[in-house]
């Protein structure tokens, strides 16, 4: 499964780890390396469409958003609030 958020869209984002060299010198200019940044994803158990219960996948920090908590209580439906994934 890809981890992607269902609320939010947030996925995986690509950028650079510099180590600081304290500018010693051209010659021995800090490495810059490729890194990605993956998001914590958390299983969550939600009220679902058809009156069960559903697990989606969503951002850690979404378990504290006001969307979420409406999705948790049955104020909002997850279809209602649930976005496509980032690209």
């Amino acid at each position: 499964m890809s981890k992607v958020c269902a609320i939010s869209g947030k996925s995986a984002m690509s950028g650079r780890h510099v180590r600081n060299q304290h500018s010693i010198g051209w010659k021995y200019r800090a490495p810059k390396k490729n890194r990605v940044f993956k998001v914590n994803i958390q299983t969550v158990r939600v009220p679902g469409e058809n009156g069960g219960t559903q697990k989606i996948r969503v951002a850690a920090r979404m378990l504290t958003s006001r969307v979420f908590l409406a999705v948790l209580s049955g104020e909002k439906k997850l279809s209602q609030v649930a976005k496509a994934p980032k690209k």
